[in-house]
C-alpha cells in the first residue's frame, strides 16, 4: 500500500478525528477546501494523471471550471475511477469541448424570460428565483454552465428586492422557486431575510428550493439551517440525487432533518449515459430515496446545454427505465419523465404508452405486464356546457374551505366552539311559559 502524502493525511485525521470537534463537517470549511486544480485532486486521491489526460483537463477547465468539496471527492472510487459515477459527474472530460449544433448556452430560455434581474416567469402562476450564482462544487452536467464559475456573484439585497417587488406586483404568482446555482450557498441570515420578505407577500402560497446539498454536501443542512427553514411554512425542498451511490450515511442525516422539521421533500435526477441509464440503477436509487422519505419527482432528459452530448441518452432509453418503474415499484416511487423543451416550452412527459386503441364507447389498454384489456366508457354522457356563465353553472363553484363548526345534536354539545349547553325540543310547555 502507497504511504500517505502529508495533504491526505490531513483529510485521514481530520476524518478521523470527528468525533473530537474537526472541521469536516463544517461546511464552510469544505467550502474553502474545495478542489479547483488537478495537483490537490491527484494527491488527495492518490492518483496520477497521464500528460494528455492532464493536458486535456486544463483545456476543459479554462472554459468549464472544476469544483469539487472534499466530501463528495471522497466518495470516488478509486480501483475504479473513469467508470465511477461521483467522478464522472464531478471531474472534467474532454467530451465537454464537442460542441454540437443543437447545443445552446441558455437552451430554456431562462435569460429572455426574465422580466427582472433574477426573475424567469414561464408558467402563469409560478417564477423562478434565482437568489444565488454559487453552487458548492460544479456539476459536469449543470444546464446552466454558461454561469459556472461565476463565483462572486451572489447578489445583495438591492438585486434581490427587485425580484421580491416583481412578485409583489405580481398576484398570479402563488408558487416561488429559489434556485441558482445553490440557494444554501445563502449564510443563514441573507436566507432568513430572502424567505421572511416572501412569506410576507399574501398571494405567495408555496415557497420552493431547489439544492444539491445534500447530496455534495450534506453538513449544509445543520440545525441553524433548519431552525431557518420551519419559520416559514409551507418550504417545499426537491434535490438531486443521481445515483444510488451518492445517498451515504451524511446525506441520509441531512434528509432526516429535513423530513423531522416538516418539509416536504422530492428529488429531480437527470438521466446520464454512463451515470444512471440502467433501470437497476434508477429502481435502486427510487427505493433509496423513498426509504428515506423523499419522493422522486422528475426524471429529466439531459438538456441541450454547450458541452452535454457525451451525458444524452436516446429518449428511448428514458422510456425503457420508465417501463420498469411503473407496475413494478410502488406508484409514489416513480418520477414524470420529462423533457424540458428547448426555447422555453417547458417540462413535457415523456410515458410509455398505456392506451392502445379506442373507439366510440371503449377504450383498449394494456398493462405493465402486457396483458391487454378494454374500458366501457358511458353510453349517453351529457357534459356540462360551459358558457363562462359562471354565476349560472349548476357545478358546486364554492371553493373556498368548507366549515366545520356547523354542528348539530350531540355534536355541537361535545363541540368546543359552540356555546350552547342544552338542546330544547320545540314547542316544549315549560320554555312557552318563560316566554
Amino acid at each position: 500500500m502507497k504511504a500517505l502524502t502529508n495533504r491526505q493525511k490531513e483529510m485521514v485525521n481530520i476524518i478521523d478525528d470527528d468525533a473530537c470537534g474537526s472541521n469536516w463537517r463544517d461546511w464552510k470549511w469544505q467550502i474553502r477546501h474545495s478542489v479547483k486544480d488537478l495537483d490537490t485532486f491527484e494527491e488527495l486521491l492518490g492518483t496520477k494523471l497521464s500528460d494528455e489526460e492532464r493536458e486535456k483537463f486544463k483545456k476543459v477547465t479554462e472554459k468549464f471550471p472544476m469544483s469539487v468539496t472534499p466530501y463528495y471527492m471522497s466518495l470516488i472510487d478509486t480501483e475504479d475511477m473513469h467508470n465511477d459515477p461521483v467522478f464522472k459527474q464531478a471531474f472534467p472530460a474532454m467530451s465537454e469541448m464537442t460542441l454540437q449544433k443543437c447545443e445552446m448556452s441558455d437552451p430554456l430560455s431562462e435569460d429572455k424570460d426574465s422580466p427582472v434581474e433574477g426573475i424567469t416567469h414561464r408558467y402563469p402562476d409560478r417564477v423562478l428565483f434565482l437568489v444565488s450564482n454559487v453552487c458548492s462544487m460544479y456539476c459536469r452536467h449543470c444546464t446552466r454552465k454558461r454561469r459556472v464559475g461565476d463565483v462572486d456573484f451572489i447578489p445583495d439585497r438591492t438585486v434581490m428586492r427587485k425580484g421580491i417587488d416583481y412578485i409583489k406586483e405580481t398576484p398570479q404568482v402563488r408558487d416561488v422557486l429559489l434556485s441558482g446555482g445553490d440557494p444554501f450557498m445563502l449564510d443563514n441570515d441573507l436566507l432568513d431575510w430572502v424567505l421572511s420578505e416572501l412569506h410576507k407577500i399574501e398571494h405567495v402560497e408555496v415557497i420552493r428550493i431547489g439544492t444539491r446539498m445534500p447530496v455534495v454536501l450534506p453538513y449544509r443542512i445543520n440545525d441553524g439551517l433548519i431552525d431557518v427553514l420551519k419559520k416559514y411554512p409551507p418550504i417545499w425542498i426537491n434535490t438531486h440525487f443521481n445515483h444510488p451511490r451518492e445517498i451515504t450515511s451524511s446525506s441520509r442525516q441531512a434528509l432526516k432533518k429535513l423530513a423531522d422539521a416538516g418539509i416536504p421533500l422530492g428529488n429531480q435526477s437527470v438521466l446520464l449515459a454512463g451515470v444512471n441509464d440502467c433501470p437497476r440503477i434508477m429502481k435502486a436509487l427510487v427505493h433509496k430515496l423513498v426509504a428515506n422519505r423523499v419522493r422522486p419527482y422528475y426524471l429529466y432528459q439531459c438538456d441541450l446545454s454547450e458541452g452535454l452530448s457525451h451525458f444524452r441518452t436516446p429518449v428511448g432509453k428514458g422510456i425503457e427505465i420508465m417501463e420498469s418503474l411503473i407496475g413494478h415499484t410502488s406508484g409514489f416511487a416513480v418520477p414524470t419523465y420529462v423533457i424540458d423543451a428547448p426555447g422555453g416550452g417547458g417540462k413535457i412527459p415523456v410515458t410509455p404508452n398505456y392506451l392502445v386503441s379506442w373507439s366510440t364507447n371503449k377504450v383498449v389498454l394494456r398493462n405493465y405486464e402486457g396483458v391487454i384489456t378494454t374500458y366501457k366508457e358511458p353510453d349517453s354522457y351529457e357534459p356540462w356546457f360551459c358558457n363562462r356563465e359562471c354565476g349560472d353553472c349548476k357545478l358546486t363553484l364554492k371553493l373556498e374551505d368548507a366549515s366545520e363548526h356547523k354542528c348539530v345534536g350531540i355534536g355541537k354539545l361535545l363541540s368546543d366552539h359552540d356555546k350552547t349547553i342544552s338542546l330544547v325540543p320545540e314547542n316544549n310547555s315549560r320554555h312557552e311559559r318563560r316566554d
